[in-house]
């Protein structure tokens, strides 16, 4: 199995209700995430109103899941995964982050102690087949950023995109932040195409925590990777 990024072992499984999504949008050639996926610290506050709740399996399930993931090298010390094979998506998490509902999202964990320390994923339909087709990567990247994440008083700024292929899927990541007067906030975001899905995984925290905590999150935005189903 030829991988250019990290691979992956897997502990957990999750099992799913039905979401609603949200339509591509009309003015664009590829669609729109979904309107919760704004980095606004305000959302993150307003739990509990994802439809969503995962049933956590121990490794006494591990046989259950497909060999081409078993086979897979180890994750790395003190992040767990979470393995979504109903939708079709897996990532890594720290090991002392925790399972909420957030709003709009198809899974998320956080920090115990801070809220705003998080990672969370989404998806909505599309015709698309990879995220190629999306545009090149500076085009998508400066549209989302600006016009997707970003709210009127905020202001985003990119510092970082990177491409990888795993498994013949390419993804995109990048870096960026979203300064308001009060409030900024740094995230790496890795978008992809398949299953008939657009996904976007972004995982962020305080701009003032950024600094510390930068490598360990780049773990988690690297990890993410689509399965087919």
């Amino acid at each position: 199995m030829a991988v250019s990024s990290l691979s992956f072992s897997s502990a957990i499984l999750s099992k799913k209700l039905n979401l609603q999504y949200k339509p591509a949008c009309s003015t664009c050639s590829w669609p729109s995430i979904i309107a919760s996926t704004k980095d606004s610290y305000v959302d993150e506050e307003r739990l509990g109103n994802c439809k969503r709740r995962s049933l956590l399996i121990g490794i006494g399930a591990v046989s259950l899941l497909p060999t081409k993931i078993l086979l897979a090298q180890e994750k790395p010390p003190n992040y767990d995964e979470f393995v979504d094979l109903q939708d079709g998506y897996s990532y890594y998490y720290p090991s002392d982050w925790r399972e909420f509902d957030f709003r709009g999202h198809d899974s998320a964990f956080k920090d115990r102690y801070l809220q705003l320390q998080n990672v969370r994923l989404s998806f909505i339909p599309t015709d698309k087949k990879d995220i190629h087709d999306m545009g090149p990567i500076e085009k998508v990247v400066a549209h989302l950023v600006k016009h997707v994440y970003s709210t009127p008083n905020q202001v985003p700024d990119v510092f970082d995109m990177q491409e990888r292929t795993t498994d013949g899927k390419n993804y995109y990541t990048f870096e960026y932040t979203l300064t308001s007067p009060n409030f900024s906030r740094a995230a790496f975001a890795t978008i992809a195409v398949a299953n008939g899905r657009y996904y976007t995984l972004i995982v962020g925290a305080n701009e003032r925590r950024w600094r510390r905590f930068r490598n360990q999150l780049k773990v988690v935005a690297d990890s993410f990777k689509v399965l087919d189903i």
